[in-house]
């Protein structure tokens, strides 16, 4: 399958998370296709429209946001050398997750110590940096319409994103933007099902996903780090 862009992402193995990620958004990034909607009872937005804008990613947390390869790149070697860097970089473990809005989304959030996995994550978009290829003006426009802040444009003019290194944040989106007077709502009804991922969980891999032409996001290959240190 061809690529338009490809990123570097936390996605969970085979387990319930991966299974009510895939049936909540509507798309399984592991196995590359639609996924029917799990039922949820209350919601006041319809499923497939909430969560519209996130499912076409799938279940994931953003480590290296999407980039489209430098000329001189290729796949390939963007395989290689992610499996060269897990292997040697330690798994890491989160307290638990748990369900917050950040802004007028709700995503599942990381509680305790995430210091570890800010500096994974650091050295991702570090190491792999120059396999980004620059980006265009249409891409730094689209990027500026949330009216950055200075730090943010600072790290979008030489990182390709705002949200890295000092701005980055580990989480598992699972809506879109909503009307904030709906936020606790969704939230409510969305709580339960969230629950039983509210616990430990280990960062055991990295993952290599690729955006299709159709603009969905497909896993590549999934990457174990090593052991926990």
């Amino acid at each position: 399958m061809q690529f338009k862009r490809y990123a570097i992402y936390y996605t969970p193995p085979t387990s319930p998370l991966a299974t009510f990620g895939a049936g909540w958004l509507g798309w399984d990034i592991a196995l590359g296709q639609l996924n029917p909607h799990i039922d949820c009872p209350g919601l006041p937005i319809d499923l497939p429209e909430l969560t519209e804008t996130p499912r076409k990613y799938g279940l994931h947390a953003t480590i290296k946001p999407p980039f489209r390869l430098a000329p001189d790149c290729t796949e390939e070697g963007l395989k290689f050398e992610l499996e060269k860097f897990c292997q040697q970089t330690s798994a890491v473990n989160l307290e638990g997750l748990t369900l917050r809005p950040l802004g007028r989304f709700l995503a599942l959030t990381p509680t305790g110590d995430t210091s570890e996995m800010h500096q994974i994550a650091a050295r991702v978009v570090q190491q792999f940096d120059n396999y980004r290829a620059s980006l265009t003006d249409a891409e730094l426009d689209r990027r500026r319409s949330g009216r950055l802040s200075a730090d943010q444009e600072e790290r979008l003019l030489k990182w390709g994103y705002p949200h890295v290194m000092d701005g980055f944040r580990f989480h598992m989106t699972l809506t879109g933007k909503m009307p904030k007077r709906q936020l606790p709502l969704v939230q409510k009804c969305l709580a339960s099902l969230a629950a039983p991922f509210e616990a430990p969980l280990e960062i055991d891999a990295l993952s290599l996903v690729g955006e299709a032409k159709d603009g969905f996001f497909h896993l590549i290959t999934r990457y174990s780090l090593g052991p926990l240190a």
